[in-house]
Protein backbone atom coordinates (compact mmCIF):
# COMPACT_ATOMS: atom_id res chain seq x y z
CA UNK A 1 0.00 0.00 0.00
CA UNK A 2 0.82 3.29 -0.92
CA UNK A 3 0.44 5.63 2.35
CA UNK A 4 0.87 9.57 2.40
CA UNK A 5 1.60 10.74 6.37
CA UNK A 6 1.26 13.96 6.69
CA UNK A 7 2.88 15.46 9.98
CA UNK A 8 6.35 14.52 10.79
CA UNK A 9 6.28 15.78 14.48
CA UNK A 10 6.52 12.78 17.32
CA UNK A 11 3.38 10.70 15.75
CA UNK A 12 4.44 11.00 12.34
CA UNK A 13 7.53 9.55 12.30
CA UNK A 14 7.00 6.64 14.10
CA UNK A 15 4.05 5.54 12.41
CA UNK A 16 6.64 6.36 9.09
CA UNK A 17 8.99 3.79 11.16
CA UNK A 18 6.01 1.09 11.64
CA UNK A 19 4.78 1.22 7.98
CA UNK A 20 7.72 1.27 6.21
CA UNK A 21 8.99 -1.72 8.58
CA UNK A 22 5.92 -3.42 7.76
CA UNK A 23 6.51 -3.33 3.89
CA UNK A 24 4.00 -0.32 2.62
CA UNK A 25 5.44 2.63 0.79
CA UNK A 26 5.54 6.38 2.62
CA UNK A 27 5.29 9.50 1.49
CA UNK A 28 6.51 11.75 4.17
CA UNK A 29 5.42 15.12 4.80
CA UNK A 30 5.12 18.34 6.37
CA UNK A 31 4.64 22.46 5.59
CA UNK A 32 8.03 22.13 7.26
CA UNK A 33 10.51 20.87 5.27
CA UNK A 34 13.42 20.46 8.25
CA UNK A 35 10.69 18.56 10.43
CA UNK A 36 10.75 15.78 7.39
CA UNK A 37 14.36 15.98 7.14
CA UNK A 38 14.90 15.35 10.89
CA UNK A 39 11.70 12.68 10.97
CA UNK A 40 13.64 10.70 7.78
CA UNK A 41 17.07 10.84 9.76
CA UNK A 42 14.79 9.40 13.03
CA UNK A 43 13.45 6.59 10.98
CA UNK A 44 17.33 5.64 9.87
CA UNK A 45 18.46 5.47 13.04
CA UNK A 46 15.93 3.69 14.53
CA UNK A 47 16.12 1.12 11.98
CA UNK A 48 19.92 1.08 12.69
CA UNK A 49 19.14 -0.04 15.99
CA UNK A 50 16.94 -2.88 15.54
CA UNK A 51 20.03 -3.85 13.41
CA UNK A 52 22.03 -3.86 15.54
CA UNK A 53 19.82 -5.40 18.29
CA UNK A 54 19.42 -8.18 15.56
CA UNK A 55 15.68 -7.59 15.37
CA UNK A 56 16.35 -6.61 11.27
CA UNK A 57 18.70 -7.25 8.97
CA UNK A 58 21.32 -4.94 6.99
CA UNK A 59 18.63 -6.33 3.62
CA UNK A 60 15.94 -5.43 5.08
CA UNK A 61 16.84 -2.00 6.72
CA UNK A 62 18.03 -0.68 3.63
CA UNK A 63 14.43 -2.43 1.60
CA UNK A 64 12.76 -0.18 4.59
CA UNK A 65 14.35 2.83 4.24
CA UNK A 66 13.92 3.25 0.45
CA UNK A 67 10.52 2.85 0.93
CA UNK A 68 10.42 6.23 2.78
CA UNK A 69 9.50 9.17 -0.01
CA UNK A 70 10.46 12.17 1.77
CA UNK A 71 7.87 15.00 0.39
CA UNK A 72 8.14 18.74 0.06
CA UNK A 73 4.87 19.28 -0.73
CA UNK A 74 1.97 17.55 1.59
CA UNK A 75 -1.14 18.73 -1.51
CA UNK A 76 1.40 17.30 -3.95
CA UNK A 77 -0.51 15.46 -6.51
CA UNK A 78 -0.39 12.18 -5.54
CA UNK A 79 -2.78 9.48 -8.04
CA UNK A 80 -1.18 6.01 -6.42
CA UNK A 81 -1.79 7.23 -2.76
CA UNK A 82 -4.24 4.74 -1.18
CA UNK A 83 -4.46 6.01 2.52
CA UNK A 84 -3.70 9.25 4.08
CA UNK A 85 -2.33 9.26 7.43
CA UNK A 86 -2.68 12.60 9.15
CA UNK A 87 -0.56 13.71 12.44
CA UNK A 88 -1.00 17.03 12.70
CA UNK A 89 -1.30 19.05 15.73
CA UNK A 90 -4.53 18.55 17.72
CA UNK A 91 -6.97 21.26 16.58
CA UNK A 92 -10.31 20.62 14.54
CA UNK A 93 -10.02 23.60 12.28
CA UNK A 94 -6.48 22.83 11.32
CA UNK A 95 -7.27 19.06 10.22
CA UNK A 96 -10.35 20.05 8.67
CA UNK A 97 -8.02 22.52 6.45
CA UNK A 98 -5.64 19.60 5.70
CA UNK A 99 -7.96 16.90 4.83
CA UNK A 100 -9.73 20.12 2.71
CA UNK A 101 -6.06 20.12 0.79
CA UNK A 102 -5.69 16.80 0.17
CA UNK A 103 -9.49 16.07 -0.80
CA UNK A 104 -8.60 18.53 -4.10
CA UNK A 105 -5.18 16.53 -5.01
CA UNK A 106 -5.88 12.97 -4.44
CA UNK A 107 -7.93 10.35 -6.15
CA UNK A 108 -11.66 9.69 -4.75
CA UNK A 109 -10.10 6.30 -4.01
CA UNK A 110 -7.29 7.53 -1.03
CA UNK A 111 -8.80 6.46 2.02
CA UNK A 112 -8.61 9.81 5.04
CA UNK A 113 -7.43 8.63 8.47
CA UNK A 114 -6.61 10.81 10.89
CA UNK A 115 -4.94 9.78 14.38
CA UNK A 116 -6.47 11.92 16.90
CA UNK A 117 -6.28 11.42 20.17
CA UNK A 118 -9.59 13.62 21.51
CA UNK A 119 -10.95 15.23 18.39
CA UNK A 120 -14.58 14.04 17.04
CA UNK A 121 -13.84 12.02 13.73
CA UNK A 122 -17.44 12.70 12.46
CA UNK A 123 -16.91 16.81 12.85
CA UNK A 124 -13.08 16.55 11.47
CA UNK A 125 -15.15 14.17 8.75
CA UNK A 126 -17.74 16.47 8.52
CA UNK A 127 -15.96 19.43 6.59
CA UNK A 128 -15.08 17.08 3.26
CA UNK A 129 -17.07 16.95 0.35
CA UNK A 130 -17.18 12.72 0.97
CA UNK A 131 -16.70 12.22 4.73
CA UNK A 132 -17.92 8.54 4.24
CA UNK A 133 -13.71 8.13 3.11
CA UNK A 134 -12.21 9.49 6.63
CA UNK A 135 -12.04 7.45 9.89
CA UNK A 136 -9.86 7.73 12.80
CA UNK A 137 -6.47 5.68 13.11
CA UNK A 138 -5.21 6.35 16.90
CA UNK A 139 -1.43 5.37 16.95
CA UNK A 140 -0.50 5.24 20.66
CA UNK A 141 3.62 6.55 21.55
CA UNK A 142 6.32 5.19 20.80
CA UNK A 143 4.43 3.83 17.77
CA UNK A 144 6.82 0.49 17.06
CA UNK A 145 6.28 -0.48 20.55
CA UNK A 146 2.49 0.63 21.34
CA UNK A 147 1.22 -2.38 19.62
CA UNK A 148 -2.43 -1.30 19.96
CA UNK A 149 -3.99 0.82 17.49
CA UNK A 150 -7.90 2.26 17.35
CA UNK A 151 -10.09 1.88 14.74
CA UNK A 152 -12.39 4.57 14.29
CA UNK A 153 -15.44 4.82 12.15
CA UNK A 154 -17.16 8.37 12.15
CA UNK A 155 -20.99 8.50 11.89
CA UNK A 156 -21.41 8.65 8.38
CA UNK A 157 -17.80 6.49 7.58
CA UNK A 158 -18.48 4.26 4.79
CA UNK A 159 -18.87 0.39 5.97
CA UNK A 160 -15.76 -0.61 4.17
CA UNK A 161 -13.54 1.60 5.40
CA UNK A 162 -12.75 0.23 8.81
CA UNK A 163 -11.97 -3.55 7.76
CA UNK A 164 -8.91 -1.83 5.11
CA UNK A 165 -7.74 -0.58 8.19
CA UNK A 166 -8.12 -3.24 10.45
CA UNK A 167 -5.97 -5.57 7.69
CA UNK A 168 -3.14 -2.68 7.39
CA UNK A 169 -2.72 -2.60 10.91
CA UNK A 170 -2.49 -6.15 11.75
CA UNK A 171 -0.22 -6.76 8.82
CA UNK A 172 2.21 -4.61 10.55
CA UNK A 173 2.30 -6.71 13.32
CA UNK A 174 0.39 -4.67 15.48
CA UNK A 175 -3.76 -5.51 16.98
CA UNK A 176 -6.36 -3.35 16.12
CA UNK A 177 -9.57 -2.40 17.93
CA UNK A 178 -12.51 -0.78 16.21
CA UNK A 179 -14.31 1.86 18.80
CA UNK A 180 -17.18 3.65 18.25
CA UNK A 181 -16.40 7.80 17.87
CA UNK A 182 -16.76 9.01 21.45
CA UNK A 183 -14.82 11.07 23.68
CA UNK A 184 -11.60 9.32 24.62
CA UNK A 185 -12.39 6.47 22.21
CA UNK A 186 -11.46 3.21 24.19
CA UNK A 187 -8.18 3.56 26.02
CA UNK A 188 -8.25 7.27 27.29
CA UNK A 189 -11.88 6.54 28.50
CA UNK A 190 -11.45 2.82 30.24
CA UNK A 191 -8.15 4.77 31.50
CA UNK A 192 -10.11 7.17 33.57
CA UNK A 193 -11.05 4.52 36.24
CA UNK A 194 -8.37 4.51 37.92
CA UNK A 195 -7.02 7.86 38.09
CA UNK A 196 -10.64 9.94 38.48
CA UNK A 197 -10.81 7.34 41.50
CA UNK A 198 -7.35 7.94 42.91
CA UNK A 199 -8.00 11.80 42.86
CA UNK A 200 -11.70 10.94 45.14
CA UNK A 201 -9.23 8.62 47.54
CA UNK A 202 -6.70 11.43 47.92
CA UNK A 203 -9.35 14.35 48.15
CA UNK A 204 -10.55 12.73 51.37
CA UNK A 205 -6.96 11.96 52.62
CA UNK A 206 -7.62 8.09 52.26
CA UNK A 207 -3.88 8.21 51.92
CA UNK A 208 -0.91 10.31 50.30
CA UNK A 209 0.08 9.70 46.43
CA UNK A 210 3.03 7.45 47.30
CA UNK A 211 0.76 5.04 49.77
CA UNK A 212 -2.05 4.92 46.74
CA UNK A 213 0.69 3.80 44.55
CA UNK A 214 1.98 1.09 46.49
CA UNK A 215 -1.10 0.01 47.15
CA UNK A 216 -2.33 0.25 43.37
CA UNK A 217 1.24 -1.86 42.98
CA UNK A 218 1.76 -4.80 45.34
CA UNK A 219 -2.04 -5.42 45.81
CA UNK A 220 -3.64 -4.54 42.71
CA UNK A 221 -0.63 -5.46 40.66
CA UNK A 222 -0.27 -2.61 38.14
CA UNK A 223 3.29 -1.77 36.95
CA UNK A 224 2.88 1.82 37.50
CA UNK A 225 0.57 3.67 40.51
CA UNK A 226 -2.11 6.07 39.54
CA UNK A 227 0.36 9.21 40.16
CA UNK A 228 3.17 7.99 38.92
CA UNK A 229 1.36 7.58 36.11
CA UNK A 230 -0.50 11.41 36.11
CA UNK A 231 3.44 12.61 36.68
CA UNK A 232 5.47 10.33 33.21
CA UNK A 233 1.88 11.51 31.07
CA UNK A 234 1.59 14.82 32.40
CA UNK A 235 -0.70 16.11 34.99
CA UNK A 236 -1.62 19.05 32.27
CA UNK A 237 -2.75 16.34 29.75
CA UNK A 238 -4.32 14.02 31.94
CA UNK A 239 -6.60 16.33 33.25
CA UNK A 240 -7.38 18.02 29.64
CA UNK A 241 -8.78 14.19 28.93
CA UNK A 242 -10.57 13.83 32.28
CA UNK A 243 -12.50 16.57 32.11
CA UNK A 244 -13.25 16.73 28.44
CA UNK A 245 -14.48 12.76 28.46
CA UNK A 246 -16.58 13.70 31.46
CA UNK A 247 -18.09 16.82 29.74
CA UNK A 248 -18.54 14.50 26.63
CA UNK A 249 -20.48 12.26 28.19
CA UNK A 250 -23.11 14.82 29.91
CA UNK A 251 -21.13 15.06 32.89
CA UNK A 252 -21.17 11.20 34.00
CA UNK A 253 -20.38 10.96 37.37
CA UNK A 254 -18.92 8.01 37.51
CA UNK A 255 -16.12 9.81 35.47
CA UNK A 256 -16.18 12.97 37.47
CA UNK A 257 -12.73 15.05 37.64
CA UNK A 258 -11.47 16.28 40.76
CA UNK A 259 -11.36 19.75 42.07
CA UNK A 260 -7.36 19.46 42.90
CA UNK A 261 -6.12 18.90 39.48
CA UNK A 262 -6.71 23.05 38.27
CA UNK A 263 -4.73 24.68 40.72
CA UNK A 264 -1.91 22.15 40.08
CA UNK A 265 -2.11 22.23 36.51
CA UNK A 266 -2.09 26.11 36.92
CA UNK A 267 1.03 26.29 38.90
CA UNK A 268 2.61 24.38 36.56
CA UNK A 269 2.95 20.49 38.46
CA UNK A 270 2.35 18.72 35.70
CA UNK A 271 4.94 16.14 36.56
CA UNK A 272 8.42 14.92 35.17
CA UNK A 273 8.63 17.63 32.52
CA UNK A 274 8.24 19.92 35.21
CA UNK A 275 10.88 18.36 37.81
CA UNK A 276 7.66 18.77 40.15
CA UNK A 277 4.21 16.86 39.60
CA UNK A 278 2.67 14.94 42.44
CA UNK A 279 6.56 13.52 43.28
CA UNK A 280 9.93 15.76 42.71
CA UNK A 281 11.59 15.46 39.72
CA UNK A 282 15.55 16.07 38.49
CA UNK A 283 19.39 15.38 39.99
CA UNK A 284 18.26 17.31 43.14
CA UNK A 285 15.29 16.24 43.84
CA UNK A 286 15.31 14.07 47.49
CA UNK A 287 14.76 10.52 47.61
CA UNK A 288 11.28 8.78 48.29
CA UNK A 289 10.30 8.83 51.73
CA UNK A 290 10.65 5.38 53.06
CA UNK A 291 7.84 3.83 54.59
CA UNK A 292 7.75 3.68 58.63
CA UNK A 293 9.70 0.44 60.07
CA UNK A 294 7.13 -1.81 61.65
CA UNK A 295 7.43 -1.37 65.63
CA UNK A 296 4.32 -2.80 67.54
CA UNK A 297 3.82 -5.90 69.18
CA UNK A 298 3.41 -8.75 66.76
CA UNK A 299 2.55 -11.27 69.82
CA UNK A 300 -0.70 -9.00 70.67
CA UNK A 301 -4.02 -11.39 70.27
CA UNK A 302 -6.20 -10.59 67.76
CA UNK A 303 -10.00 -11.62 66.99
CA UNK A 304 -11.36 -12.02 63.34
CA UNK A 305 -14.72 -10.43 63.43
CA UNK A 306 -16.68 -11.39 60.29
CA UNK A 307 -20.38 -12.29 59.52
CA UNK A 308 -23.20 -10.70 57.45
CA UNK A 309 -22.60 -6.90 58.62
CA UNK A 310 -18.80 -7.12 58.73
CA UNK A 311 -18.05 -8.50 55.22
CA UNK A 312 -17.89 -12.17 53.85
CA UNK A 313 -17.76 -15.21 55.87
CA UNK A 314 -14.80 -16.54 54.08
CA UNK A 315 -12.90 -13.20 54.24
CA UNK A 316 -12.30 -13.46 57.73
CA UNK A 317 -12.15 -17.87 57.97
CA UNK A 318 -9.30 -16.64 55.51
CA UNK A 319 -7.55 -14.44 57.14
CA UNK A 320 -7.72 -16.52 60.83
CA UNK A 321 -6.30 -18.90 58.78
CA UNK A 322 -3.43 -16.48 57.55
CA UNK A 323 -2.93 -15.25 60.66
CA UNK A 324 -2.77 -18.62 62.45
CA UNK A 325 -0.04 -20.04 59.80
CA UNK A 326 2.03 -17.07 60.43
CA UNK A 327 1.76 -17.26 64.24
CA UNK A 328 -0.19 -15.20 65.58
CA UNK A 329 -2.61 -15.64 68.38
CA UNK A 330 -5.98 -15.76 67.06
CA UNK A 331 -9.13 -15.93 69.45
CA UNK A 332 -11.45 -17.75 69.02
CA UNK A 333 -15.33 -17.38 70.27
CA UNK A 334 -18.38 -14.72 69.64
CA UNK A 335 -16.32 -12.07 71.42
CA UNK A 336 -13.09 -10.44 71.79
CA UNK A 337 -11.19 -10.37 75.01
CA UNK A 338 -10.53 -7.11 76.79
CA UNK A 339 -6.86 -6.61 75.29
CA UNK A 340 -7.34 -8.18 71.50
CA UNK A 341 -6.69 -6.41 68.49
CA UNK A 342 -10.20 -6.62 66.20
CA UNK A 343 -9.66 -7.16 62.53
CA UNK A 344 -12.57 -6.67 59.94
CA UNK A 345 -12.04 -8.05 56.61
CA UNK A 346 -14.22 -4.89 54.69
CA UNK A 347 -15.75 -5.00 51.33
CA UNK A 348 -17.44 -1.85 50.12
CA UNK A 349 -18.32 -0.69 53.86
CA UNK A 350 -16.06 1.10 56.71
CA UNK A 351 -14.74 -0.49 59.79
CA UNK A 352 -16.81 2.44 61.71
CA UNK A 353 -20.35 1.13 60.40
CA UNK A 354 -18.67 -2.19 61.80
CA UNK A 355 -18.33 -1.40 65.17
CA UNK A 356 -21.53 0.26 65.15
CA UNK A 357 -23.22 -2.89 64.00
CA UNK A 358 -21.61 -5.54 65.98
CA UNK A 359 -20.90 -3.47 69.06
CA UNK A 360 -17.12 -3.35 68.55
CA UNK A 361 -14.57 -1.80 70.49
CA UNK A 362 -13.42 0.91 68.49
CA UNK A 363 -9.85 2.58 69.94
CA UNK A 364 -8.50 -1.41 68.28
CA UNK A 365 -10.85 -2.76 66.12
CA UNK A 366 -8.94 -1.95 62.40
CA UNK A 367 -10.43 -2.66 58.99
CA UNK A 368 -7.94 -5.75 56.56
CA UNK A 369 -8.28 -5.30 52.45
CA UNK A 370 -9.43 -8.92 51.95
CA UNK A 371 -8.21 -8.77 48.00
CA UNK A 372 -5.48 -10.81 47.52
CA UNK A 373 -2.77 -8.75 47.27
CA UNK A 374 -0.28 -9.06 43.76
CA UNK A 375 2.81 -8.69 46.24
CA UNK A 376 3.57 -8.87 49.75
CA UNK A 377 1.02 -6.09 51.01
CA UNK A 378 -1.53 -5.77 53.18
CA UNK A 379 -3.08 -2.67 54.17
CA UNK A 380 -4.92 -1.90 57.54
CA UNK A 381 -8.00 0.40 58.04
CA UNK A 382 -8.13 3.03 61.10
CA UNK A 383 -11.11 5.08 61.93
CA UNK A 384 -10.62 8.41 63.82
CA UNK A 385 -11.42 6.79 67.09
CA UNK A 386 -8.31 4.23 67.02
CA UNK A 387 -5.87 3.91 69.54
CA UNK A 388 -2.70 5.10 67.99
CA UNK A 389 -0.38 2.06 69.97
CA UNK A 390 -3.08 -0.45 68.86
CA UNK A 391 -2.43 0.17 65.35
CA UNK A 392 0.73 -0.14 65.32
CA UNK A 393 0.45 -3.39 66.91
CA UNK A 394 -2.04 -4.40 64.66
CA UNK A 395 0.28 -3.39 61.79
CA UNK A 396 3.02 -5.60 63.43
CA UNK A 397 0.47 -8.56 63.38
CA UNK A 398 -0.70 -8.14 59.85
CA UNK A 399 3.27 -7.98 58.88
CA UNK A 400 3.74 -11.63 59.83
CA UNK A 401 4.49 -14.37 57.52
CA UNK A 402 3.92 -18.07 57.75
CA UNK A 403 7.06 -20.43 57.17
CA UNK A 404 9.62 -17.71 58.37
CA UNK A 405 8.70 -15.63 55.12
CA UNK A 406 9.54 -12.58 54.05
CA UNK A 407 7.42 -10.54 56.28
CA UNK A 408 4.15 -8.42 54.57
CA UNK A 409 4.38 -4.62 54.16
CA UNK A 410 1.70 -2.72 55.60
CA UNK A 411 0.42 0.10 54.41
CA UNK A 412 -1.86 2.37 57.12
CA UNK A 413 -4.71 4.25 55.53
CA UNK A 414 -7.74 6.12 56.79
CA UNK A 415 -11.00 3.83 56.74
CA UNK A 416 -13.22 4.45 53.98
CA UNK A 417 -16.05 3.10 52.43
CA UNK A 418 -13.81 -0.12 50.45
CA UNK A 419 -10.26 0.99 51.21
CA UNK A 420 -8.02 1.71 48.52
CA UNK A 421 -7.41 -1.00 46.42
CA UNK A 422 -11.03 -2.31 46.43
CA UNK A 423 -12.41 1.13 44.88
CA UNK A 424 -9.82 1.37 42.42
CA UNK A 425 -10.66 -1.79 41.15
CA UNK A 426 -14.17 -1.19 41.28
CA UNK A 427 -13.88 1.83 39.51
CA UNK A 428 -11.69 0.30 36.50
CA UNK A 429 -14.08 -3.02 36.14
CA UNK A 430 -17.06 -0.41 36.55
CA UNK A 431 -15.89 2.05 33.86
CA UNK A 432 -15.25 -1.07 31.58
CA UNK A 433 -18.66 -2.20 31.89
CA UNK A 434 -20.34 1.08 30.99
CA UNK A 435 -17.93 0.84 27.67
CA UNK A 436 -19.42 -2.32 27.14
CA UNK A 437 -23.06 -1.76 27.98
CA UNK A 438 -22.78 1.35 25.64
CA UNK A 439 -21.70 -1.01 22.92
CA UNK A 440 -18.72 1.03 22.07
CA UNK A 441 -16.61 -1.60 21.73
CA UNK A 442 -16.54 -5.30 22.65
CA UNK A 443 -15.71 -7.29 25.05
CA UNK A 444 -12.55 -8.72 24.04
CA UNK A 445 -11.38 -5.42 22.49
CA UNK A 446 -12.18 -3.41 25.59
CA UNK A 447 -9.51 -6.43 27.78
CA UNK A 448 -7.32 -5.95 24.65
CA UNK A 449 -7.05 -2.53 24.79
CA UNK A 450 -6.30 -2.01 28.26
CA UNK A 451 -3.66 -4.59 28.51
CA UNK A 452 -1.54 -3.51 25.60
CA UNK A 453 -2.52 -0.08 26.00
CA UNK A 454 -1.97 0.86 29.39
CA UNK A 455 0.18 -2.15 30.56
CA UNK A 456 -3.07 -3.57 33.27
CA UNK A 457 -2.45 -6.91 34.53
CA UNK A 458 -5.41 -8.31 33.25
CA UNK A 459 -8.21 -6.51 31.08
CA UNK A 460 -10.86 -4.70 33.61
CA UNK A 461 -13.33 -6.87 32.68
CA UNK A 462 -11.62 -10.39 32.80
CA UNK A 463 -10.07 -8.58 36.00
CA UNK A 464 -14.13 -8.46 36.93
CA UNK A 465 -14.58 -11.74 36.65
CA UNK A 466 -11.58 -13.39 39.04
CA UNK A 467 -12.92 -11.69 41.24
CA UNK A 468 -16.72 -12.59 40.04
CA UNK A 469 -19.57 -10.56 39.07
CA UNK A 470 -21.87 -11.22 41.88
CA UNK A 471 -18.69 -10.41 44.28
CA UNK A 472 -18.41 -7.04 42.05
CA UNK A 473 -22.07 -6.42 42.11
CA UNK A 474 -22.04 -6.70 45.85
CA UNK A 475 -18.93 -4.15 46.51
CA UNK A 476 -20.50 -1.52 44.29
CA UNK A 477 -23.78 -1.51 45.60
CA UNK A 478 -22.17 -1.06 48.84
CA UNK A 479 -20.05 1.85 48.24
CA UNK A 480 -23.04 3.22 46.74
CA UNK A 481 -25.12 2.90 49.72
CA UNK A 482 -22.43 3.49 51.97
CA UNK A 483 -21.49 6.62 50.57
CA UNK A 484 -24.36 7.80 48.58
CA UNK A 485 -22.02 9.01 45.97
CA UNK A 486 -23.65 7.76 42.05
CA UNK A 487 -19.49 7.25 40.69
CA UNK A 488 -20.13 4.16 42.37
CA UNK A 489 -23.32 3.16 40.99
CA UNK A 490 -23.30 -0.42 39.52
CA UNK A 491 -23.76 -0.69 36.01
CA UNK A 492 -26.70 -2.18 34.59
CA UNK A 493 -24.25 -4.90 32.62
CA UNK A 494 -22.34 -5.67 36.06
CA UNK A 495 -26.43 -6.33 37.47
CA UNK A 496 -27.40 -7.97 34.45
CA UNK A 497 -24.44 -10.22 34.22
CA UNK A 498 -24.27 -11.16 38.17
CA UNK A 499 -28.22 -11.62 37.95
CA UNK A 500 -27.37 -14.33 35.14
CA UNK A 501 -24.19 -16.18 36.15
CA UNK A 502 -22.18 -14.93 33.27
CA UNK A 503 -19.55 -13.46 33.15
CA UNK A 504 -18.38 -9.91 32.32
CA UNK A 505 -16.24 -11.09 29.55
CA UNK A 506 -19.52 -12.68 27.55
CA UNK A 507 -20.84 -10.79 24.69
CA UNK A 508 -24.03 -12.21 25.70
CA UNK A 509 -26.77 -12.48 23.05
CA UNK A 510 -28.34 -9.83 21.20
CA UNK A 511 -32.18 -9.33 19.45
CA UNK A 512 -29.83 -9.60 15.90
CA UNK A 513 -29.09 -12.58 17.20
CA UNK A 514 -32.29 -14.22 17.61
CA UNK A 515 -33.41 -13.01 13.95
CA UNK A 516 -34.00 -15.08 10.52
CA UNK A 517 -33.38 -13.59 7.43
Amino acid sequence: MRIRIVGAGAMGRGIAQWAVAGGHTVELCDVRTEAVTAAVDFVRSMLERAVQKGRMSAEDMAVALGRLIPLEDPWAEGPEVELVIEAVREDLATKAEVFGKLEQALPESAVFATNTSSLSVTRIAASLRDPGRLAGLHFFNPVPLMKIVEVVPGAATRPAIAPVLTALVESCGHRAVTVADTPGFLVNHAGRGLVTEALALLEESVADPAGIDRIARDVLGLRMGPFELMDLTGLDVTAAVIDSIWQGFRYEDRLRPSYLTPNRVTAGLHGRKTGQGWFTYGPDAPAPAPEPPVTGDADRPVFVAGGENAGYAGDAAELRTALAAAGATVESGTRPSGRALVLVPVWGTTVAAAVASLGLPAARTFGVDPLPPAGRRRVLAVTAAADPAAARDARAVLARAADGGEPYAVSVVRDTAGSVAQRLLASVVSVATSIAERGLATPADIDLAVTTGLGYPAGPLAWGDRIGAARMLELQRSLHATTGDPRHRPTRRLTERAQLGLPLTDPGTSPADCAEW
